[in-house]
């Protein structure tokens, strides 16, 4: 059947793939794109807008936890981001649900909050990542979240609960107020149906510095040292969480899933040398910054998707040089080596493919 398609793109469409044709007939009829029809909009709270897609047959559907790649086309560009689906894995109309918080500086974030509508069509990505649920089930769970990192151990939630989970399960979220809480009524009904879950909100004034510490956890869960534990949020919640299960030697029981890039700001002070976007014909000044910010302040346009190193999206051929991984501190000057825009930036001098 590839072969046929394949055949017929060559001989029939040129110059344009088949997919761009069947597009003017319906945007999300397509042999091999995959792509997503928004069938419902809410904005039920703050800050958040939860969209309801149908796939085409390409979908292939999710494990709880996972994120999937969302394309928009934005006065002419075309820009992606990663977001996690909040429904159950096991969602038998194939539809998927997204919840997308607006974040200040957030282009596709912003854009879907105030523009999504019913009919909308967005490129979307096979399901992808390793934060997820085991195939079996641990018997004592702990979910943990602040923020918008509610949105992949909210399906881990509803997927337990779908399945009739008999284990117990601590759902712990930190939030600015009760109206920020995305299926803050789902989840309490929840927790209402299914007495071995244990569902508790936390609305600390600053909600990248929670209160949060063994004490607390212990309180809500005194099982936890033999529990699984799937944390997401903001870096203070992260810090702190990470703390209490390194101090308990329970690090192999935690499993954490990073939205925001944590790295040390850049020190323009100490960058030396030239980056070479040699692809484009364009030498900057280092500046110390990642080499995706430094693309882009140079007039370049590389594709990316979540900015922090997970999807891969803006990954590039590094040609020489030497560059310094923003999360982990490695060096690496081999040349001819595929990098990642988003979390690597130039030690000395660089050239780039781009």
């Amino acid at each position: 059947m590839v072969g046929l398609i394949d055949l017929v793109q060559k001989t029939l469409t040129t110059p344009h793939p088949l997919d761009r044709y069947l597009e003017l007939v319906r945007p999300t009829l397509t042999l091999r794109d995959l792509r997503a029809e928004i069938t419902h909009v809410r904005r039920s709270a703050v800050g958040s807008v939860t969209l309801t897609l149908r796939p085409n047959r390409q979908w292939a559907g999710h494990v709880a936890g996972q994120y999937v790649q969302v394309g928009v086309v934005i006065n002419g560009v075309r820009h992606t981001r990663c977001y996690s689906p909040v429904n159950a894995q096991h969602r038998r109309d194939r539809h998927l649900e997204l919840t997308i918080k607006a974040h200040p500086e957030g282009l596709v974030s912003n854009y879907l909050h105030d523009t999504a509508i019913p009919g909308m069509t967005v490129d979307l990505s096979p399901a992808q990542g390793v934060f997820h649920l085991p195939e079996q089930r641990p018997e004592r769970i702990v979910l943990l979240s602040g923020g918008s990192g509610i949105t992949p151990v909210l399906s881990m939630l509803r997927t337990l609960a779908n399945e009739g989970y008999r284990g117990q399960v601590l759902f712990l979220h930190y939030n600015r107020s009760p109206e920020w809480v995305p299926h803050r009524a789902e989840l309490e009904a929840i927790a209402m149906q299914h007495g071995n879950f244990r569902v508790e909100f936390r609305y600390p004034e600053l909600l990248h510095d929670p209160v949060f510490g063994y004490d607390e956890l212990e309180r809500l869960a005194p099982w936890f040292a033999t529990a699984q534990t799937y944390l997401c949020g903001p870096g203070g919640l992260m810090k702190a969480v990470r703390t209490v299960y390194e101090a308990e030697q329970l690090a192999d029981r935690l499993h954490m899933e990073e939205f925001t890039l944590t790295a040390a700001p850049a020190d323009p002070s100490t960058a030396e040398g030239e980056v070479t976007f040699s692809g484009s014909g364009i030498t900057t000044d280092n500046t110390g910054a990642s080499l995706l910010e430094q693309a882009e302040s140079a007039g370049l346009t590389p594709e990316y998707g979540c900015r922090m190193g997970i999807c891969f999206s803006c990954t590039a051929v590094k040609r020489t040089g030497c560059t310094r991984n923003l999360r982990t501190g490695e060096l690496d000057a081999d040349p001819d080596q595929s990098i990642q825009l988003c979390i690597n930036a130039p030690v000395g001098d660089v050239d780039i493919a781009l």
